[in-house]
């Protein structure tokens, strides 16, 4: 074999290593982390058909690289996700969803109280550096128009001081809708959930445009 065949071959193969060694990694999925009650846990519910399943299934439907951490804890409060928050998101995320309140309102809970732990939830979350989109909560009719004038703008406000995207009523298109809630008339069932995904979809695009670019 010729010399200058040889050094041709070996310049190739080592133009070759260089050129795998600077080709771009391929791009991570963006890590989301869904903290919440039931209503993100699944409660009642196959693992695939919980909130943070579907919108994980939507979301990649639409090109997103994402994974979803599902974070929801049935029964869970304000005081319970605060208390848990740390170990709830271990080494952190690129993004999380609180949906927090429910089980604070059907308790009657002090709204100030519920104010209190979503602002720290979400000051902590701030601190460590992890965007958040945050889903709102309404007071039932049956706690009457006092409660609920407290209890309604907590979300909107904390949202605004954190510049965080605001979803502003999770249970928007299956509150009072039977068909889209389990016997309990408190849970969604399958259906329900689609029915959340779809109308959070655009606020979570948008946040996920915004956190690629960053």
């Amino acid at each position: 074999m010729a010399p200058g065949f040889s050094i041709a071959v070996g310049f190739f193969a080592a133009l070759g290593v260089l050129l795998g060694l600077a080709a771009p990694a391929p791009a991570r999925p963006l890590r989301l982390i869904a903290l919440g009650d039931s209503l993100t846990a699944g409660y009642a519910l196959p693992a695939d058909a919980a909130f943070p399943a579907q919108l994980q299934q939507a979301l990649r439907a639409k090109g997103y690289e994402v994974e979803i951490e599902n974070a929801g804890v049935s029964g869970d409060t304000s005081t319970g996700m605060l208390e848990r928050l740390d170990w709830a998101i271990g080494e952190g995320g690129d993004g999380a969803i609180v949906e927090i309140g429910a089980n604070d309102m059907l308790r009657g809970t002090d709204p100030a109280m519920t104010r209190q732990n979503i602002d720290a939830i979400l000051a902590r979350l701030q601190n460590r550096k992890i965007p958040v989109l945050l889903a709102g909560m309404r007071a039932a009719p049956n706690l009457g128009p006092e409660y609920a004038g407290k209890f309604d703008p907590i979300y909107a406000q904390l949202a605004k001081k954190y510049d965080a995207p605001l979803y502003p009523f999770f249970l928007e298109g299956v509150a009072g809708h039977p068909g889209r809630q389990l016997p309990d008339g408190l849970h969604p069932t399958r259906e329900g959930v689609a029915t959340i995904v779809a109308g959070i979809m655009p606020v979570v695009t948008e946040w996920l445009d915004r956190l690629q670019k960053k």
